[in-house]
């Protein structure tokens, strides 16, 4: 019995090692890479591409892989996507870690030296390019958990799938693109399945802090098209025709209704915004229709149904009572993103681990991410990462889609150490099981 006892303590003992033993390598490797990382954000960053177009941004990806001695590197993945599996030196099954490509047609304005000066043709007018959603951030953190991993490729329980994702932020005109492309083309089938999938994006908080939560983390994002249809006139006679601008500014005063005054929003929050309203060429015209957009989001999937049923009614109305007539568009776009509660639950720890006890569960962010079509087809994790300046840094900074986006770069091996710890912990907890 006793020497039972002893060979358990040692078992014990040992396992202990080997978590301390990958926990130091990925911690050093983060900080052994970390001028790297840093000098691959600044470069993603000067050198944007919009969704669906990250043609050059693909090829320093796969050129960084492929210098790593991965065992595979596919590219051309829904137009522009890259995915690089890394086998380890043990066998285990397989874990995916996510990053996306694409900036957004912004100008920016933050004086940074490494600004983008990147300019293009966004429909039909000029307009910067940015990343302005910290996608460049993203790549970055991805590339360095590649560096740590390969530099400890023998002790790897198993095989970590590195997916760089074009058009997060939405393919262009009629194009398919995303996650939800990636997945049809088959990356998640046969023995390339994960049992689990991480990603993360940064925010504007503290630096190096960590946010997240079981469940709904992200909203759904619902787009919302409407075209009130009048009598086009002269402006001066206003009553021989009927007025779609008047009938337009019913509709969004009405619409703000719809969340406030028809839905339990003690149940989950939701938002209806319009973004863009146009009609009209002259002054003293009286238009044939007013086109608007806007956004969907929600976080409860009854309730999308709801809103989506109380918005066509009420702008319908609206326009009604004006004469006029509302079609109502709604197309739906990327889901929830959930986090699987007891995948979270069992790598919280890690969250915690990485950004030196600065991770906290949050209220639910209205932002959308297509990480959720990933979350849908496997358990996945999806958290936030603060990257706010310094205390003493008086720069004006912005949000995210922001010309004054900004991203400090002493974040960037927080989230190295927790794509990395949460591969490894996963890892090693499947095979464990």
């Amino acid at each position: 019995m006793r020497q039972w006892m002893i060979m358990l303590l040692l078992m014990a003992v040992s396992s202990v090692v080997v978590a301390e033993t990958w926990q130091s390598q990925v911690e050093r490797g983060a900080a052994t890479h970390n001028s790297e990382v840093v000098a691959l954000r600044h470069w993603f960053h000067a050198n944007p591409e919009l969704s669906n177009r990250e043609f050059n941004t693909a090829k320093k990806i796969a050129g960084e892989l492929r210098a790593l001695a991965f065992d595979e590197v596919r590219e051309g993945i829904a137009h522009t996507g890259v995915v690089g599996i890394l086998r380890g030196g043990k066998p285990g099954p397989v874990v995916a870690l996510r990053a996306d490509m694409d900036a957004l047609p912004v100008l920016e304005k933050t004086g940074l030296p490494f600004a983008s000066k990147v300019t293009t043709l966004w429909e039909g007018r000029e307009t910067g390019v940015m990343h302005a959603c910290g996608h460049d951030a993203h790549m970055a953190i991805l590339l360095g958990v590649a560096r740590v991993l390969a530099g400890i490729r023998a002790d790897i329980p198993g095989t970590v799938m590195f997916i760089f994702q074009p058009a997060e932020e939405g393919p262009p005109g009629d194009e398919q693109g995303g996650a939800e492309l990636m997945l049809a083309e088959g990356i998640f089938e046969g023995d390339r399945q994960p049992g689990a999938v991480f990603g993360l994006h940064v925010f504007p908080g503290p630096t190096g802090s960590i946010m997240y939560r079981p469940n709904g983390f992200m909203a759904a994002a619902d787009y919302l098209e409407i075209i009130v249809k009048g009598v086009q006139t002269h402006g001066s006679m206003p009553w021989s025709g009927v007025d779609p601008v008047t009938a337009a500014a019913q509709v969004v005063t009405s619409l703000q209704t719809v969340v406030s005054r028809q839905m339990d929003i003690s149940r989950a929050p939701a938002v209806v915004t319009l973004g863009t309203i146009e009609g009209g060429n002259r002054g003293n015209i009286i238009p044939e229709q007013v086109r608007m957009t806007g956004t969907i989001r929600t976080l409860d999937p009854e309730m999308r149904s709801i809103i989506h049923d109380r918005v066509r009614r009420t702008a319908e109305a609206a326009a009604a009572t004006m004469g006029a007539q509302a079609e109502v568009i709604i197309d739906l776009g990327y889901p929830v993103t959930v986090n699987d509660p007891e995948l979270t639950r069992a790598m919280a720890g890690v969250l915690d681990w990485a950004s030196e006890n600065r991770a906290e569960v949050v209220p639910p962010i209205m932002g959308a991410e297509d990480f959720s079509y990933l979350a849908t087809a496997v358990p996945g994790l999806f958290f936030a990462l603060g990257v706010a300046p310094d205390p003493l840094d008086d720069r004006v900074v912005g949000v995210n889609h922001s010309p004054y986006f900004y991203v400090n770069d002493q974040a960037l091996p927080v989230g190295v150490k927790a794509l990395a710890g949460l591969a490894m912990t996963w890892l090693s907890t499947a095979n464990s099981e």
